[in-house]
């Protein structure tokens, strides 16, 4: 495990729901002052606030495919990312994001993955991807921060319940067109402190993936905002309660 995990295993375990009851953080957390509704169930906000990403691998076409669908555990309405361009886990061929971007942020989203091996993934800035893989505990899986560090798999409550990623980030920072400091980002999943001032070096997956991942193998970050993405990989994860916070985080340091 790296450093930057290993570090938060000597917190107190008994404290870190506190932490997050105490910050609005968890599944069925609500808004936090300021923040702004990016998905509340509908329909209309769908249409309103999301579009696709038009990448090199793009194959779906407007109005969204992705389907509202009633709440498999609760009342109400969530949205299914099963697009059918994305059949066979062609990430980026139907993947949706904001249309509005955004560089610093507080962000809330809830996740539910229907069938075991089910697969999708959140991208901050359309860039940096928060794993969504059920049953892979690598650094490629549940909640990691896609090959930058391990699965916190133990917080993950499983296929076929409502889990919540909660995250501060910092975006990429920029001195005459280079960058000067990594993008940051602090998560707490369910309720626990996972990752802490997490830098994320790169764009993994290629081309196909998000802004910059043909850049120098998805080492050319640039300093643009982007929104947030949620993929289609041809699995049903549904998503519900997203709200975002728009910051502006003068040092590198993205501790809730």
């Amino acid at each position: 495990m790296k450093a930057h995990l290993s570090r938060l295993v000597l917190l107190p375990l008994l404290c870190l729901p506190a932490l997050g009851a105490d910050r609005a953080i968890g599944v069925g957390a609500k808004p936090v002052p300021g923040a702004e509704i990016l998905f509340d169930g509908s329909r209309r906000m769908l249409d309103e606030k999301w579009t696709y990403w038009e990448g090199p691998r793009f194959a779906s076409s407007l109005p969204i495919k992705w389907k509202i669908v009633d709440d498999p555990v609760d009342a109400g309405t969530v949205v299914m990312s099963d697009d059918p361009a994305a059949a066979g886990g062609k990430y980026g061929a139907a993947d949706i994001v904001t249309k509005e971007q955004f560089r610093d942020f507080r962000l809330h989203l809830e996740f539910l993955v229907m069938k075991p091996g089910g697969n999708s993934g959140v991208y901050l800035q359309n860039r940096y991807e928060i794993q969504v893989l059920d049953g892979d505990r690598t650094s490629h899986g549940m909640g990691a921060v896609i090959n930058e560090t391990e699965s916190p798999y133990d917080a993950y409550h499983g296929a076929g319940q409502w889990n919540a990623y909660d995250m501060v980030f910092r975006a990429a920072r920029f001195a005459d067109g280079k960058r000067t400091e990594k993008a940051l980002v602090s998560m707490y999943f369910n309720g626990r402190l996972v990752h802490h001032n997490v830098p994320i070096s790169q764009v993994w997956g290629g081309p196909n993936s998000g802004l910059d991942g043909g850049n120098d193998g998805g080492k050319g970050i640039t300093d643009t905002p982007g929104g947030l993405k949620l993929q289609a990989e041809g699995h049903d994860v549904r998503y519900r309660n997203i709200w975002i916070k728009e910051l502006d985080l003068a040092g590198p340091d993205t501790s809730f």
